[in-house]
């Protein structure tokens, strides 16, 4: 493969990973952008570490300018979880022909959550002949890592997964999104009520694009599409969570008080026409002294299979993901297009 030249869209906490593995992977970065004054005009080894690359990271404000005189293979975004938070940059790189892949968690499978921005983001891609997806720490531990399992399961009634992760390696927008740092009765008001209301209510809302979805919510999805699963009907709870004690956090700069939500605990149930069901949560905090990343999955059926891993680095796998699934967006087919229809995740080597 030639050697592919990169992007980097938010040159945050996630970068110093995505940028560093193409670089590793024998590619190139050749622009970056970012929204922080700090940065700005300074060059990427600012950020990643190590010798100068002699990329300047520039603001958001140039960014078609920046891509357009790049010419790049791909576009890596790495700033908001949620698909709305992503529409101009995302937007910009169907506009203009290029292939971008996002870590934004809904990007995973929002074809359930905002389906008007997904289309809207399909139809200019295609026209403009380029694929934009998201990927991360799910496409392959909540996704390719489960319907591999499935497949090797003669019967399946029931497939449920639990995964933790530490809010602090992923930036404040994550935090927030997650109720870190609220009051019980703001975590009510701002996350919870919105799962207090009918399906048709849920539907209306997400066909206007402001429904926040956990992470499982797209997970569940993009598993019933890569499993060929109808879905039936879907609920989710988010549930608070707290700690004893006082914790600090970096990201949130403050003092998280005990009882003051540290995160969230979000559950996803999915019902199909086949008759699987799907109950997944995840569940994002700030962590104490005492808590781990964990994934945790099963695959109820003939036979029964129980898959645990322990401490798995979460954000390197994320970023690495990120980087490995590059070759596959620029060989997928035009649109928006989900990696459960992209085949099996695997290394790319130089």
């Amino acid at each position: 493969m030639s050697k592919l030249r990169i992007v980097q869209y938010g040159c945050g906490k996630m970068s110093e990973y995505t940028m560093r593995y193409v670089f590793e992977n024998g590619w190139e970065i050749v622009g970056a952008i970012d929204i922080n004054p700090d940065i700005i005009g300074k060059d990427i080894s600012a950020v990643m570490g190590g010798d100068s690359k002699g990329v300047t990271i520039h603001s958001t404000k140039d960014a078609e300018e920046v891509i357009k005189s790049c010419n790049p293979d791909a576009v890596i975004v790495t700033t908001m979880s949620l698909l709305e938070d992503l529409r101009e940059p995302l937007l910009l790189c169907a506009k203009l022909g290029v292939n971008a892949i996002t870590t934004c968690e809904e990007a995973f499978y929002p074809m359930n959550s905002n389906p008007n921005l997904t289309k809207e983001i399909d139809v200019l891609a295609k026209e403009n002949n380029c694929t934009i997806t998201g990927s991360g720490y799910q496409d392959a531990y909540w996704g390719n890592l489960i319907s591999t399992i499935a497949g090797s399961t003669q019967t399946i009634t029931k497939i449920k997964g639990s995964t933790s992760y530490n809010v602090e390696d992923y930036g404040i927008a994550l935090a927030k999104a997650h109720g870190a740092g609220y009051t019980k009765e703001e975590f009510d008001k701002e996350i919870a009520s919105i799962d207090r209301i009918s399906d048709e209510e849920r539907q209306a809302i997400i066909e206007s694009g402001k429904y926040l979805p956990s992470y499982m919510w797209n997970v569940n999805g993009w598993l019933c599409d890569k499993l060929g699963l109808t879905v039936k009907h879907q609920s989710q709870e988010c549930i608070p969570t707290f700690y004893e004690g006082d914790i600090e956090s970096s990201t949130l700069g403050m003092t998280v008080k005990a009882g003051v939500c540290t995160g969230m605990r979000a559950v996803v149930t999915t019902e199909t026409e086949e008759g699987v069901v799907l109950e997944t949560e995840c569940i994002g905090k700030v962590y104490s002294k005492d808590d781990y990343d964990c994934n945790d999955w099963e695959v109820i059926g003939e036979p029964n299979t129980h898959l645990v891993i322990e401490r798995p680095a979460t954000v390197e796998l994320t970023c690495a993901t990120i980087v490995n699934r590059i070759p596959d967006v620029i060989a997928a087919t035009s649109g928006f297009v989900p990696t459960s229809q992209m085949g099996e995740l695997h290394k790319y080597q130089r």
